[in-house]
């Protein structure tokens, strides 16, 4: 299937579209922010400016999650185009919020040269209540998608034996005492 073309100026409607649309986009190349519009400004508390330029890893908790999310959503690019997740991402103030991300890579032979993203805070039904570490966010993550020890274990090359240590701290800090419970603390659910 070739890969579609688009004009090199856009029609003003679609410049329109872009800045006034209700969810946060973003445009990357090479995982360097390139534009993003007044949604996501909002979102993130940075100007219309500031982010021009810049990594997208100043967007993330830490760099292994960074780093960790760029691994998975490369493979999934380049399997099938788009990648999508629920994350805790961080404010221009520092402070953290559950966000639901997907991307559409323009070439999925090459995803990070240019890739489009939604970004669609999902904080008023999932808070960030609890210091979590980054390990402990990325196993919530896949927690909340069903994933199983070991399959946690495998997309995190690490032992199942921490995957289930990670969750017994979880379930120590959200104050529940099985993991379905835990799931529907991390989804919001009380």
């Amino acid at each position: 299937m070739a890969e579609p073309s688009f004009p090199a100026d856009p029609h003003p409607d679609l410049q329109l579209a872009f800045h006034m649309a209700p969810v946060g986009l973003l445009v990357s190349r090479q995982r360097v922010v390139h534009a993003y519009n007044r949604a996501f400004c909002a979102m993130f508390g940075y100007s219309a400016d500031a982010l021009a330029g810049q990594s997208l890893e100043g967007l993330y908790p830490s760099s292994d999650e960074y780093e960790h999310v760029g691994e998975r959503a490369l493979v999934a690019m380049r399997d099938k185009g788009t990648y999508a997740d629920e994350r805790v991402m961080r404010k221009c103030d520092g402070s953290l919020f559950w966000c639901h991300v997907s991307g559409q890579a323009i070439d999925r032979n090459d995803p990070f040269a240019a890739a489009v993203w939604v970004f669609e805070d999902i904080s008023a039904a999932r808070a960030v209540t609890t210091s979590l570490t980054a390990r402990e966010r990325e196993v919530a993550q896949f927690l909340m998608t069903g994933k199983t020890s070991k399959q946690i274990a495998r997309d995190l090359a690490i032992s199942a034996r921490t995957v289930d240590a990670h969750r017994a701290r979880l379930m120590r800090k959200l104050e529940v005492s099985t993991t379905s419970a835990l799931v529907a603390r991390l989804m919001g659910r009380h």
